[in-house]
């Protein structure tokens, strides 16, 4: 029970008398050693005089075995006789607390704890404990972000938004506010178009235009027509307003090789037309589009030649597309020359003569036509302009390079996404919802050009797809002119990404993607939940 060490961490020294006699008058009394633990608690607990007080008032023992040391000392031992039993009791529990206080100091300096072996030395001060460098010091915690109470959780457990994946930051703080799988890489239906779009004002600039161009030809008689990727390029008389804004006409450009050609007396008449669309390569069609999006009128053959996006009906947004917009082309520029006898496919004369030449509208104005009412070609139109201006090549297969190089400038992690399309068409497509939702926060604060596709954006119930009898509709109205963002929608997923502008004040950015076995009732459930995020606004609850 005696430890070898007192209380300052000090071996005692046998030399010293009063230790002695201590130790000897001690060993005289105790009878047991629970005797002896009761006799040294009986000091601690009534308040006899401790083993130092004792050395400092009494004198030699040697000298004097009688001294008023040794009488104290007896008197002690014949009181612990005579109580010995409650002594004991007593004795018991402050050893037991004294174990567990020895185990809680062996715990806490086990841990690192320097500090608890500092408060058991009561005598001698310790040094001040430093941390253990081979044990690393772990890093300030974050303030924990406030409690939020406002859930969606109904809205989101809508079962016609079958698969869903969303994600909703506040667009001031960065703090996202609610997730459900917005990490994962996922078909995005044509929300793709605003990845194209923000690498398009990127690469290419809001002002950009591409030319359509008619060159001499290399025989008698013949003048090229050179496509430049221009799907706009219309066959409607100028003045006639098409779906394209801001469209060059093709009576133009017949109307300037005209003139070209009878300047020059030497030109015999003009009877051949060779159509040049080599500015585009690969295949017309991506091969994971179904073909019935062109029967039904959304989508075109992607070439670098062709008029109106080659639709049958040149004002309306949904009319059916061939299988040779190239060849279309010509036949309606041969209309407007006149006496062609010949159309055939070739490339221009490296440095031929210059008859005609027509622009496009500019990026922003095929941005706003991509978003506003989700037009396919003109999106595909951007995506391609983008992959040869950077230099990634002039196909398909070099959109996800183009776009993603186009999209670094905006300093987001690209990581895990792959970019078949520009318009979102492909089930191939990837990319996560946490993505949009940043990408939304630099489209909010029109960060470089990207003012242009946030202006180009639908807004709820009273711009472009967002605003259609479907949309935002009945209870959902309350959010109308709150939400700017673009839908998308293709067989299996209906989409929709952008900034709501909540109820309390905050701006939101986000993403839902409802996937799978999904019908158009998507759409409803959809504007539900993004509703729930107009009324929460900053205190939406990730429940």
């Amino acid at each position: 029970m005696i430890d070898e060490t007192d209380a300052a961490g000090e071996t005692p020294d046998p030399s010293d008398p009063s230790t002695a006699d201590a130790d000897t008058s001690a060993a005289e009394t105790a009878e047991t050693s629970v005797s002896e633990t009761a006799e040294t608690s009986a000091e601690d607990v009534v308040g006899a005089p401790s083993s130092d007080a004792a050395t400092a008032e009494a004198p030699d023992a040697a000298d004097d075995a009688e001294s008023p040391k040794s009488g104290v000392l007896a008197a002690i031992a014949a009181f612990a006789r005579t109580h010995r039993l409650p002594l004991m009791i007593a004795g018991g529990v402050v050893a037991f607390g004294l174990i567990g206080a020895g185990a809680v100091a062996a715990g806490i300096a086990s841990n690192g704890g320097g500090a608890a072996s500092a408060a058991l030395a009561t005598t001698t001060p310790t040094p001040t404990p430093t941390a253990d460098p081979a044990r690393p010091v772990p890093e300030a915690v974050a303030a924990a972000s406030r409690l939020r109470t406002c859930s969606v959780a109904d809205r989101a457990a809508d079962g016609r938004l079958a698969n869903l994946q969303a994600q909703v930051m506040n667009a001031s703080t960065g703090e996202v506010l609610y997730d459900r799988g917005g990490t994962t890489a996922s078909r995005t239906a044509s929300v793709m178009k605003v990845l194209t779009s923000a690498a398009a004002l990127s690469v290419l600039g809001p002002d950009y235009r591409t030319p359509t161009t008619v060159v001499k030809g290399s025989e008698p008689g013949s003048v090229v027509l050179v496509g430049g990727g221009d799907a706009t390029l219309s066959r409607t008389s100028s003045g006639t307003e098409t779906v394209y804004p801001g469209a060059a006409h093709l009576d133009d450009l017949a109307a300037q090789v005209e003139a070209a050609w009878d300047a020059d007396p030497a030109n015999p008449p003009l009877t051949k037309l060779i159509l040049d669309a080599s500015y585009f390569g690969g295949d017309e069609w991506e091969p994971s589009w179904a073909l019935k999006e062109r029967d039904d009128g959304y989508m075109s053959n992607i070439a670098a030649l062709m008029v109106d996006g080659d639709r049958d009906d040149p004002g309306s947004n949904t009319s059916w597309r061939s299988d040779d917009p190239v060849g279309r082309a010509g036949d309606a520029f041969a209309d407007e020359l006149g006496g062609i006898e010949v159309i055939e496919r070739g490339v221009a004369p490296a440095g031929a003569t210059q008859l005609g030449q027509v622009q496009s509208p500019t990026v922003a104005e095929l941005v706003d036509k991509a978003l506003v009412v989700s037009d396919n070609t003109a999106a595909e139109m951007l995506a391609r302009l983008v992959a040869i201006e950077t230099g990634s090549g002039n196909t398909f297969g070099a959109i996800n390079a183009g776009v993603l190089e186009g999209l670094a400038a905006y300093g987001i992690d690209t990581t895990g996404i792959t970019i078949v399309d520009g318009s979102g068409l492909s089930d191939n497509n990837a990319v996560p919802p946490s993505y949009l939702t940043r990408l939304f926060v630099k489209i909010n604060a029109r960060e470089g050009n990207l003012g242009v596709l946030m202006d180009g954006l639908p807004v709820s119930g009273e711009r472009g797809s967002l605003s259609y009898d479907d949309r935002f509709a009945g209870d959902n109205s309350v959010a109308d002119g709150a939400v700017s963002a673009k839908t998308g929608w293709i067989d299996t997923g209906y989409t929709l990404s952008g900034v709501v502008r909540a109820e309390d004040g905050a701006t939101l950015t986000f993403a839902i993607y409802a996937l799978g076995d999904v019908t158009d009732e998507a759409k409803q459930a959809i504007d539900t939940l993004t509703t729930g995020f107009y009324l929460c606004g900053d205190n939406l609850a990730n429940l």
